[in-house]
């Protein structure tokens, strides 16, 4: 059992000591992520990763007990929070060109920037949502790869799956991702 899970059972427990603990556990990992997730963006973009972040810890709870059953459970409620941040931003952004006519003042427009235009992100955000009610597994490990910026061993790892499970796992959700985007389209 990895000292993460450890804390985490012990916040969920009721120990204030661990939920003060477990931010620094895992702050550099999830800035790790975030940074290697950005690394592989396109020139340009500024999502700066330590504010993604901030902001993923607000919505996980901050300081609140959880009830995180393990390290894995914790890096995937992370991805999800990553991925929900960046749709809402996109959103946001949609409003604000379909002329709602009010002045808009966002603190945040500076340091979160999606990887895509922001009509592609609510598609493959709608898409996702389709693929979860078919395979929930598979859509997890795009959460993984995608939005927290996991390398596919990483994302296997955090699932308690092999490598080769993962690599498979990705291929198909790829191609039924593709798919659904490309009929979307059309």
């Amino acid at each position: 059992m990895s000292h993460i899970t450890e804390v985490l059972e012990s916040a969920a427990a009721g120990d204030p000591r661990a939920t003060a603990e477990l931010l620094p556990l895992v702050y550099d990992e999830l800035r790790s992520l975030a940074a290697q997730k950005m690394a592989r963006e396109a020139l340009g973009n500024t999502l700066q990763p330590t504010a993604l972040v901030h902001e993923v810890w607000l919505r996980l709870g901050a300081d609140a007990p959880a009830h995180w059953q393990n390290r894995a459970h914790f890096f995937a409620a992370a991805a999800e929070a990553m991925r929900r941040i960046l749709v809402d931003r996109a959103r946001r952004r949609q409003a604000q060109r379909r002329g709602s006519g009010l002045e808009h003042v966002d603190l945040d427009e500076g340091e979160i920037v999606t990887p895509m235009d922001d009509e592609r992100l609510l598609a493959l955000h709608e898409a996702l949502e389709r693929f979860v009610a078919q395979d929930s597994t598979k859509a997890e490990l795009v959460k993984l790869r995608y939005f927290a910026g996991l390398t596919l061993s990483q994302a296997a790892q955090v699932m308690n799956v092999s490598e080769a499970t993962a690599k498979r796992w990705w291929t198909y959700a790829r191609a039924w991702l593709f798919a659904e985007l490309k009929s979307v389209r059309e």
